[in-house]
Parts: C-alpha cells; structure tokens; sequence
C-alpha cells in the first residue's frame, strides 16, 4: 500500500503528492520574464548568424551598448533558473517531509490485535522443494453492534453492544509458488471444540468441553482466538488475520467503486417477520457499493435455499468481481482515488501485529496481486446437519480433504503445479545424529485423533518404546502423559535434536514432514496418532485428493457467468 502516499480527497494540503494550485516559489511565467530580462524565445531556439542563445541580437554594429543589451537578459535567466531550482528543492523537501508524517499517520491509523491466543504456537509451514512456504491469511467479518454507524447497519438492537461474533470466515491460502490462491469459507453456524484462550489482559477461557459454534470464538478474547480455534481442527497455520465489521465493508465498498454482481430474477431479502438483509434488485447485472455491497455480502434469505451455504457462494461471487475489477483498474492513474482506498483499507481493518505497518500491507497486497484471477477458487467447507444441535452444521467427511489439500498446498482448481527443479547444491546436514542407542525418546499415546473421535488405545506407548528398544534405541520410554494427533509425527525441542529426530523418524519409516521442531516439547518425542493404532507402522494416508470435492462448490475467479439463484417468495 505505499501507494497510500499519495493525496486523498479530503486530504490535508500537505499531502504526499499534492499539486500546489499556484507554481511553487513563485516561478515567472515563460512570457513575463524576470526584471530586467524582456519577453522571447526561450532557451532551446534554433541558433543561427542572427541570434544568440535563441535572442535576437541588438541590431547596428556591436559596441558597448549593445554588449550591455545582452548582460541583464543573461543574467536575468540566470536568476530564474536559480529560483526554479530552489522552489523545486523546497517542494521535493516538503513533499518527503509531508510524506514522512502521512505515513506515520497511516501507520497509527492502524488497528491491530494478537494473532493467537490459544496455548500452542501451532502447526508449521512445510517448504517446497525450493524453500518456499505458502502464505495462509484469515479473513474475519464481526458483527459487532459497538457503535451508532454498526447499530444503524446491523440491525437487531437486542444485540447492540453484546459480545461480538465471526460471522463470516474465509481462509485465503496463497501458494508457496505464488501461482494460485484457495479460499475456504467455513459456515457461521459450524460446531466445533473451541480451544482454550487468553486474552491479551490475561482473561482466560477455558476450553468447552462440548462443541460450540465458531462464529463465538471471536467472544473469547478477540479474533487470536478465531486463530486458533481454525489451527486446531484443520491443522492449517494461519500467519495473518484481517478483521473488518459492518461500517468497514460500506467504507471498502464505497472506495473500491461498483463491484459487478447477477442475481437471475428479481430479489427482496425480506421476509414477512421483517427478517434479511434488504437487498432488493432486478433481475440481472448490476454495479453494487456502499450499503448496497453489505447487503449483498449478508444476503441469506433470498439466496438459493436461504441457507449459510448460500451465503457463502454470494460471497464468493462479490470477492471474485472484486479482483476482476482491480486487475481491470490495476494501472489507476487516479492518486486520489488510490488514496482513499489505501485510507478505506486501514480505518476499516483489524490486523495481526505482523500487518502493524504500511509497507507490511503494501507487500502483502503485491503477492496476492501477482496471482491471476483464473487460478482464483472459491470454496466453501463441506458440511452436514448437526444431529446433536438443531439448525447447526458440523464438518462433513470431505472438509478434511479439502483441509489437507490446503495443507499439503495442492491446488483447488485440479491444475498440476509445475514441478520442481532438482536443488543445484544439496543441503548439508548441520545437526548429525547420535548413536541410536545413545538417543533419549519419549513415546506419547496420541491414539484418539484430533477430534477423540476413536478410543484411545491403552498401553500402545509402550508397545511403539519396545518396538524403538528392538530398532536399538534403548533408551526409549513410553510418556504418562497422552496427547491426540491424526497422524504420527516426531517433535524436538532445539536445532540440536534435529538430526536425532530425523533418525527416529528413518528408522520407522516416517516421512521426513512427520519431523517437527516444537517449543510443547523438551526433548525427542514420537506422537503415536490414530494412523498406528495397531502393527509395526503406520497405516499409510491415502492420496490426497487431485480437485476440491464438487461438495465445496469451487468457483473460479474468471468466471464471469456466475449469476445467484433466487430463493421462492423472495422475488417481485
């Protein structure tokens, strides 16, 4: 956003890139010429026999009088040319001062929050081949009643002032190639175990021990704890959070100008209890912004079936036009209007302290930029019916396989990345391995998964330390303490354990990504999960799917077609 240097509407006069309505210092105009010095031709004439640096010469034979006739004008240009150079110092010294103090206002304009509250640090990125890491940003829309503009634009006054919730949740994973952007929504309504948080004052929310719906996590001390949560079911890390309530998507919608949305008959998200959002529009295409652009993005009632499905898929519809429009609007000469999205853009967001400044910002928006819009898909997390809380949903069995491919950063769109050249060097390896025999390894029982979905396998720490002992490591233990991992992986604690992890990992045939360094851990650590619940190793994964499941209704981003269905008895 270094764009955000440049003069706004409604900008102070000092304003980086501002244009003076007068000429700075004063400059002559060409045709008025400095005292002394008489109107002509400026510098830069054609020479020839009867001029003189492009003046006409004083006609008559040259004498002191004539030699004198030339002197002033001389001298004259020399004193314009002084005050131009002057003015334009002062103007360039002026706009980088008054570029240095707008920036450091943007900069404290810039609302931020922790980035995860929850007790762990998390799961970890794993590099490609080239030593590239995908980039995984969640997208958080509140809302809050916390204001007279909010309370005007939600609606609902039983709410007002209540503990804020993340109705709408979009992770937005960029590749670790740059070459493609996945977007997973995941419904409002969606019950899951939210995770133990503290708030930054030191508040603590203890873990629920039954399921609850997620939008309430933003409740538990902030978006850190919508992180987090998001972190422990999908196993996905999440590096930023943007958080934008009801008067900021107006503001962002106001300043991104019309954003093209079809709707294929007419549409009024009203009800006859006075419920929806109150979008009303005829059948076909039509620019929306402002008021109009929140409630499209609110829209349930009206939208397909009226479900949170529907929702989403609107939602995805607008963001998708959006990227349209600012590629079609990528070389916008216009400094104001690039001014007060960049202002729009800060007043309305709350950021991670990774995004606390401009450049931070101005960076990240250039790698999402370099991702064209056909290689843009849309998702929405596959769901079923809660059969233990009426009108809720929970994860159907292909959310984990649209969760994995993101893990595993395998594109939704089905196009196969391209594959990596071999390294030109191999790496060496800094921390080599201990005897086998002299290596110390906690056995954890992690048997259960995750979700606790399976029983825990009593006793099956010890059999995995005995199976380690007879591999020679002799001194591996089975751990009192249990854990709950999907798959099994090893943790180590410090860069020195790195090579003694590897070879516990070499010698049961795990992957070298099941190697992990974790500060949850003080030593070697092997974390049987519920993929070795029996026999000598674990049961191999199958493979990861190819395409997103036609269950996430994948959208792609140069789909210009996508027109929304309209619900029966929302139409006019």
């Amino acid at each position: 956003m270094r764009h955000s240097s440049v003069r706004g509407e409604g900008a102070p006069a000092h304003a980086p890139g501002g244009i003076p309505d007068a000429e700075p210092g004063g400059i002559p105009d060409a045709g008025s010429g400095a005292p002394g010095t008489p109107s002509g031709p400026r510098d830069g004439g054609p020479r020839d026999g009867g001029s003189r640096d492009g003046e006409p010469r004083a006609a008559g034979p040259r004498g002191a009088g004539g030699r004198k006739a030339v002197r002033p004008r001389r001298q004259g240009r020399r004193r314009v040319l002084r005050y131009v150079a002057i003015a334009l110092s002062l103007l360039i010294l002026g706009t980088a001062g008054a570029g240095y103090l707008y920036y450091r206002h943007l900069n404290g304009s810039i609302q931020t929050d922790a980035l995860n509250l929850g007790d762990g640090k998390g799961p970890q990125h794993k590099p490609n081949a080239f030593g590239q890491t995908p980039l995984n940003i969640l997208l958080i829309g509140s809302d809050a009643r916390d204001g007279e503009e909010n309370q005007e634009l939600g609606g609902a006054k039983e709410t007002f002032n209540g503990t804020p919730l993340a109705d709408v949740q979009m992770l937005l994973h960029l590749s670790a190639d740059r070459s493609n952007m996945s977007v997973i929504s995941m419904p409002r309504d969606t019950l899951l175990k939210l995770p133990k948080c503290t708030d930054t004052d030191g508040k603590v929310y203890p873990a629920t021990q039954g399921v609850r719906p997620i939008n309430e996590s933003l409740g538990r001390g902030g978006p850190g704890c919508t992180v987090a949560t998001w972190q422990e079911r999908t196993g996905i890390p999440v590096d930023h959070f943007m958080m934008i309530d009801f008067k900021g998507v107006v503001s962002m919608a106001d300043a991104i100008g019309g954003v093209p949305v079809c709707v294929k008959q007419n549409v009024h998200s009203r009800n006859y209890k006075g419920e929806g959002s109150g979008l009303r529009l005829t059948k076909g295409t039509h620019p929306i912004k402002g008021v109009q652009a929140l409630q499209w993005l609110r829209t349930r009632y009206g939208f397909e079936d009226g479900s949170d499905l529907a929702r989403a898929h609107g939602q995805h519809m607008y963001m998708n036009s959006m990227a349209r429009e600012f590629r079609k609007n990528a070389k916008l000469s216009n400094p104001l209007k690039l001014n007060s999205l960049a202002q729009a853009a800060i007043e309305a967001m709350v950021v991670d302290e990774g995004l606390n400044r401009i450049d931070r910002l101005f960076d990240l928006s250039m790698e999402l930029k370099r991702v064209p819009t056909g290689r843009i898909t849309m998702t929405t997390m596959p769901w079923v019916e809660s059969t233990r809380w009426r009108g809720k949903v929970e994860p159907a069995a292909d959310a984990d396989k649209l969760f994995r491919m993101v893990r595993e950063d395998i594109p939704l769109d089905g196009k196969a990345p391209d594959k990596p050249k071999p390294a030109a060097t191999a790496t060496a390896v800094t921390d080599p391995a201990a005897p086998a025999a002299e290596i110390p390894v906690m056995v954890r029982n992690a048997t259960s998964g995750k979700e606790h979905t399976a029983t825990r396998v009593r006793g099956r720490a010890a059999d995995v330390a005995a199976l380690l002992a007879a591999k020679g490591f002799a001194k591996a233990v089975a751990d009192s303490q249990t854990a709950a991992e999907d798959t099994t992986v090893v943790r180590y604690a410090g860069l020195d354990q790195a090579g003694d992890a590897a070879a516990v990992a070499t010698a049961l045939g795990l992957p070298p990504t099941a190697v992990q360094r974790s500060t949850e851990v003080t030593g070697v650590t092997l974390f049987v999960g519920k993929d070795w619940r029996e026999g000598d190793k674990p049961v191999a994964p199958p493979a990861a799917p190819a395409k997103a499941p036609d269950s996430a209704r994948p959208l792609n981003g140069d789909d210009e077609g996508a027109c929304m269905e309209i619900q029966r008895g929302f139409t006019f």
